[in-house]
């Protein structure tokens, strides 16, 4: 066989692997999926979220954080940097305030994925954790809320060469913490790549100042983590995989699979009741228009709620359901009271009445 003949063999081979690496990654991003309206009561949108609201975490006596203004590689985003908002759910109307920062912390690059907040019992102080991606590397910010002065001051920043693509993070203390990477790679066209080929590559990481491991790996794409109200198991959300894995904490706080629950979409955060212990799930019903924006045909918004996750047969029931015309790129829902917050990737957050 001449040149030509191999080259045309080989550009012949790479187009069949090619087409048949589209057609799986369509199938995980359940590209054919048909969304219909399930809509909750008087869903209205939260003012001053215009820059998505990828993340939302509930604590205290109703309080909540959002953050806004992700840049992510492929979604569309906002020029202007990252921000962190305070809500008082007991407040009505629902006024989401953007949280001052001091002047030591470079508000210019900051990009804001996934949060958590720590409260420490013995100083009853908020610390609030954040995952960041200044000039798309990865980092975590540890901040101080100061309610009284609606404002964080920043104590930290945990960097790591294993904390190389991180998405979400759950803290467990001042200076520890779970964390997923969503990607093996941290080369930005490796990422492209790796997207591509949908290889269960992902993984989860413990760090502390004694240790950085990974505790737990292959997942397709690790997203949302969380921990059950005891901190006895881990929740890991595999968001190409449409499973929220359950993991058994370890003395050594290494993490032993329990089982995986099939949610049937691309789920993103996890949030979780402290009081039901119920998962509360933001996702993407079909992912593939979520990656082709298209404003004629945006991408839909889906809440799962998954109840009883740890008995032989846990509930997982569809709570809300958009076509994207009220939401698009649900992220995160969580709750309080007869309210559930619904936040999303790149579009806005709206506050929903529960049935």
């Amino acid at each position: 066989m001449g040149k030509c003949g191999l080259v045309a063999l080989f550009v012949a081979a790479l187009s069949v692997l090619l087409g048949e690496r589209i057609v799986n990654l369509r199938k995980r991003a359940l590209a054919s999926r048909e969304l219909v309206k399930n809509h909750l009561p008087n869903c209205a949108p939260l003012k001053n979220l215009n820059d998505g609201s990828e993340d939302i975490t509930v604590f205290g006596d109703g309080f909540a954080i959002v953050s806004t203004g992700l840049k992510y590689p492929g979604l569309p985003s906002s020029d202007a940097p990252g921000k962190i908002f305070f809500l008082d759910l007991k407040d009505s109307p629902l006024r989401p305030i953007e949280l001052r920062m001091a002047r030591n912390f470079d508000l210019e690059t900051f990009n804001p994925h996934g949060i958590s907040v720590y409260i420490d019992p013995t100083e009853e102080v908020v610390y609030l954790f954040v995952v960041n991606h200044p000039d798309q590397q990865s980092q975590v910010e540890l901040f101080k809320l100061v309610e009284e002065e609606l404002s964080l001051t920043h104590l930290k920043t945990f960097k790591h060469d294993l904390l190389h693509s991180v998405n979400d993070i759950v803290a467990l203390g001042k200076d520890h913490f779970y964390a997923t990477n969503d990607h093996y790679f941290s080369n930005q066209c490796l990422k492209s790549l790796e997207f591509l080929l949908a290889q269960p590559w992902t993984n989860v990481v413990y760090y502390s100042e004694d240790i950085v491991k990974i505790v737990s790996q292959g997942y397709y794409m690790a997203n949302g983590i969380n921990v059950s109200p005891d901190k006895s198991h881990v929740y890991v959300m595999d968001i190409l995989d449409h499973k929220v894995h359950v993991m058994e904490r370890k003395e050594d706080n290494g993490l032993a699979f329990v089982k995986a629950v099939d949610v049937g979409s691309l789920c993103d955060n996890i949030e979780v009741d402290p009081l039901t212990g119920d998962l509360w799930l933001g996702c993407h019903p079909n992912g593939w228009k979520a990656l082709n924006v298209d404003p004629n045909d945006p991408a839909g918004s889906e809440v799962i709620r998954i109840q009883n996750i740890h008995s032989e047969e846990p509930s997982v029931k569809q709570m809300f359901a958009d076509d994207g015309h009220m939401i698009m790129g649900s992220s995160v829902a969580t709750t309080y009271g007869d309210k559930v917050l619904i936040g999303s990737v790149f579009h806005k957050a709206v506050c929903c009445d529960l049935e």
